[in-house]
């Protein structure tokens, strides 16, 4: 072969690399903070495409009726019975185990290409000033374990009535639970619902890199310690 045929024959191999891994796995990239501390504001992330059967505590991306994008935590599935009580969900009847641990923090400044300000349990704190939220462990039904934020106390969504999610629809909450536009709350009052499972694209399972700047382009703002980092 010549070095033009050659270099032709690889160029071809990556395109068909590149397509498959398409197929396989999807970046995604993460423009708001409902899913804190696990997905940060600038996370771009991979989406394992072959994995569409949701489980408790998985994060999955999947798209509304008018198509737009999002990423949520699974907390109950078809059949399950499922509510808030003082900021804790109970599936089925049992409250989800939480431990409260150290807080998270944050700089009050604009986050990411929209600009958007994080909320504080500390008040109404100055640009440049530390802003802190409860956190805590939570544990799955299944024993998948992750973190989850809380801003106000006794807030609107802290409580609810009881939902009992249909077959083949999955109940999905953000992470950052006082933040989260999710199944809390229905679709004509501008929440998600119940959510179909063949809405799903798949599982975030990994975060390809993070920038907190508005461009990805600007290198000096990515966060070197999220690289590859996997999701809780």
């Amino acid at each position: 072969m010549t070095p033009l045929r050659t270099a032709g024959f690889y160029c071809a191999v990556l395109v068909a690399v590149i397509a498959l891994s398409r197929i396989i796995w999807t970046p995604y990239w993460a423009p708001a903070g409902s899913m804190k501390p696990n997905l940060l504001i600038g996370d771009v992330f991979a989406v394992w495409r072959l994995d569409r059967s949701p489980d408790y505590g998985d994060v999955m991306v999947f798209a509304d009726a008018s198509g737009t994008i999002f990423v949520k935590r699974v907390i109950a599935l078809g059949g399950d019975t499922v509510k808030m009580t003082n900021g804790v969900p109970q599936v089925n009847g049992a409250p989800l185990q939480q431990s409260q641990i150290d807080s998270f923090i944050e700089t009050m400044e604009p986050q990411g290409q929209f600009k958007n300000l994080p909320r504080c349990s500390n008040g109404a704190v100055g640009y440049g000033a530390t802003c802190v939220k409860q956190q805590f462990t939570e544990i799955a039904p299944n024993g998948t374990t992750y973190s989850v934020l809380s801003t106000i106390p006794n807030a609107s969504m802290d409580t609810t009535n009881t939902f009992t999610v249909p077959q083949g629809h999955v109940f999905f909450m953000g992470d950052n639970r006082d933040n989260s536009r999710d199944s809390r709350i229905s679709v004509p009052a501008g929440g998600l619902g119940f959510v179909p499972e063949t809405a799903i694209f798949g599982q975030a399972v990994r975060i390809l890199y993070s920038f907190k700047g508005d461009d990805p382009y600007q290198l000096w703002t990515w966060r070197g310690s999220r690289i590859f980092k996997a999701i809780e």
